[in-house]
């Protein structure tokens, strides 16, 4: 199968010549429903509001909001105008929101008012409060020198901020033909989408995706579940995860299928707009599908429509699996497996494997990817059904981490192969089984959370001396995170205390469910703390509450 040259804007365009007057996307909540022709129509105003701005090809444009309107017409209009669209994570609180804005050298930021109770305009003038002195378009800030644009997706105004209405106004005063220059100026090899990913060392890392990583990752997505203009997918996920923006928007666009989006996700809204607008294809993770499955009301929802989805972000259990298939009817619901690294996915089932394949499984590569199970910290290859790291290869990979060099040579060799950091066992027809992580990572709810990242702020708690992050089983969210605390001598510092000291200034998924405080960690011989001892005795300690 060859791979598609195009830019996100040509991908648009190419739906929109095919078929012009089918629905493109629909906001169930909103009564808002476009075709492909008045999609288009709306992202080339914001591609020439964004230029209006003063946003150059390659500047970098974050936007900080759910699945609103506006996040999808950016996602494409960046893709016309050639901004890079840096997604942020809609949980971000000040620390975090402060870091990726200094670090991605963001000229513009995008922000929803609010979202559940947090305002985003308190936060970001929290960050940066010269935005209220400033003028429009013209912010001057010593901690963040390249942000020049704020524009709100609301109608009401705020100092030093644009409204999205506004932008568009100016955006009109441009002739066509200059963001059809633009567009011709853009290759299909470019830098176009930014997405932060925390490591087990360090902090969050900005990977560089191209038009060329997301437009085929997305398309061979849909190829798996054998989408057509003639499904309509629901997309609950959130759009600033490639699951949402890749997995979602971008397959769905590559076969010109409808997109049915919600802003937030909320399990009986989801049933309702799977029956409402005869979605035949559902995105989650494994907790969404959950939750929407013990609904009081599921069983007066009707769902015949449903045919395929993906489930990811966590390993699938088997009854939940044979619920989607025999009580939803997504008879051809397919597993996805990846990183933001890779596009991100790199392994899939297929709607006609058998359903212990899509249990057991991650599935098999896509077209044109490579993937090797190589023996850890070597360059060689296993036997089938041994365990080792997954490693891959091919148009998905990564262009790098923005301004990390060294994380990039890390992650990727000199092959172009990219070192995913799990252990995996593949089989003899293909078929992956991810059987552990080589770092540390905790997946909560379909959420990457990274141990070092929480650590390294609880380490400014000023009665904390040492801390240690891990992972706990979990019936809900399939992990859940513990902290293990050695207070500095003479501290009387609490539970209470910690968790009020992490409210506000980090996203709510990653303040530690459980705190332990301890006087010492298990260690080796040669001085290094052993984790694996924290988790086992952290399940011992539950265990013997429970």
């Amino acid at each position: 199968m060859s791979l598609l040259k195009l830019t996100v804007g040509e991908l648009l365009e190419e739906k929109v010549k095919n078929h012009p007057d089918h629905e493109a996307f629909v906001y169930p909540e909103l009564n808002l429903r476009k075709t492909y022709a008045e999609f288009d129509h709306l992202v080339n105003e914001a591609a020439k509001g964004f230029m209006a701005l003063g946003i150059e090809k390659g500047d970098h444009v974050a936007i900080w909001a759910d699945n609103k309107p506006e996040w999808l017409i950016s996602q494409f209009a960046t893709g016309k105008m050639g901004g890079v669209l840096v997604t942020v994570n809609t949980n971000y609180r000040a620390q975090e929101l402060e870091y990726l804005l200094k670090q991605s050298d963001a000229t513009t930021l995008i922000l929803a008012e609010s979202f559940r109770g947090a305002s985003y305009i308190d936060i970001l003038k929290e960050v940066c409060p010269e935005i209220e002195i400033s003028e429009k378009g013209e912010i001057q800030s010593s901690r963040f020198p390249h942000l020049k644009n704020i524009v709100t997706l609301g109608d009401r105004e705020y100092d030093g901020c644009y409204t999205w209405s506004e932008m568009i106004v100016m955006g009109r005063e441009l002739p066509d033909d200059s963001l059809e220059q633009r567009h011709a100026s853009l290759s299909y090899q470019d830098v176009i989408n930014m997405q932060y990913t925390s490591g087990t060392t360090g902090f969050p890392k900005g990977v560089m995706l191209s038009h060329y990583n997301i437009v085929n990752n997305g398309n061979q997505v849909a190829d798996s579940m054998k989408l057509t203009e003639e499904d309509r997918l629901c997309i609950p996920v959130p759009f600033f995860h490639c699951f949402g923006c890749v997995l979602g928007t971008m397959a769905a666009v590559s076969k010109g299928s409808t997109m049915v989006i919600l802003e937030q996700f909320d399990p009986e809204k989801v049933l309702d707009a799977v029956e409402k607008e005869k979605c035949t294809a559902l995105h989650g993770v494994p907790t969404m599908f959950i939750a929407e499955l013990n609904h009081p009301r599921f069983a007066s929802f009707k769902a015949d429509t449903l045919r395929t989805g993906i489930m990811a972000g966590s390993t699938c259990p088997m009854e939940v699996m044979k619920d989607v298939i025999h009580k939803m009817g997504a008879e051809e619901i397919t597993i996805a497996y990846g990183q933001t690294e890779s596009s991100p996915v790199i392994t899939q089932t297929r709607t006609d494997d058998p359903v212990e394949r899509r249990v057991s499984t991650v599935g098999k590569a896509h077209p044109n990817v490579e993937v090797k199970i190589i023996e850890p910290g070597t360059n060689e290859e296993v036997e089938p059904g041994v365990p080792g790291e997954l490693c891959t290869k091919g148009y998905l990979v990564m262009e790098g981490y923005y301004k990390n060099t060294e994380a990039t040579e890390t992650a990727i060799d000199e092959e172009g192969w990219l070192r995913t950091g799990d252990i995996a066992v593949m089989d003899e027809q293909g078929y992956i089984e991810i059987t552990g992580r080589i770092k540390d990572m905790i997946i909560r709810g379909g959420e990457n959370v990274y141990p070092r990242e929480i650590e390294e702020f609880l380490y400014q708690h000023p009665s904390v001396l040492d801390v240690q992050v891990v992972g706990v089983p979990d019936s809900k969210y399939g992990e859940e995170i513990m902290a293990w605390i050695i207070a500095k001598e003479g501290s009387a510092v609490t539970e209470k205390d910690i968790r009020e000291f992490c409210d506000g200034k980090i996203s709510k998924h990653k303040i530690p469910k459980y705190i332990q405080f301890t006087d010492e960690y298990p260690m080796t011989a040669s001085g290094k703390i052993q984790k694996f001892k924290l988790r086992e005795n952290a399940l011992d300690m539950l265990q013997s509450k429970s």
